[in-house]
């Protein structure tokens, strides 16, 4: 860093070397806020997805007493109700049978089968609904992997 001397007579010219103390001070700065905020930007979440696999869909089958009611939705959001139905019915229609398999049975197991390209929002409708009944026991059909 030069200050200039007092030896020149030239004291208006101006001073030819750069300060650099303003540029490490924001530097440094820089590299605390980036060392600080990397940590929240780069932390994920790791989960393990269920594979869907034979042996899991046979320890199902075994446990025959349990029964299900079964809702499927396709990739419209169109409803069905019962395993084999094709008969297509309305959300309110859901709601109201998920109320009376409540007050019969309120450890009803409530399986949905949705077309996996259904958007989300349909399936969460559902397991509104089956809430709102007060049915807390809930399965995802998939598909068995060949």
């Amino acid at each position: 860093m030069a200050f200039g001397s007092m030896g020149d007579g030239d004291d208006d010219a101006p001073m030819s070397d750069i300060n650099v103390t303003p540029l490490v001070d924001v530097m440094l700065v820089l590299l605390i806020v980036f060392m600080i905020t990397m940590p929240v930007l780069t932390h994920s979440l790791t989960i393990n997805l269920p594979v869907s696999s034979s042996k899991t869909q046979e320890e199902k089958s075994d446990n025959s007493k349990v029964k299900v009611v079964a809702v499927a939705i396709d990739k419209s959001g169109q409803y069905a109700f019962g395993a084999e139905s094709n008969k297509v019915i309305s959300l309110d229609e859901i709601k109201t049978k998920f109320a009376e398999i409540a007050t019969d049975n309120p450890e009803q197991i409530v399986a949905v089968s949705a077309d996996k390209d259904a958007p989300y929002e349909y399936i969460v409708k559902v397991l509104e609904a089956a809430k709102e009944a007060k049915l807390q026991k809930f399965a995802f059909n998939t598909e068995m992997k060949k």
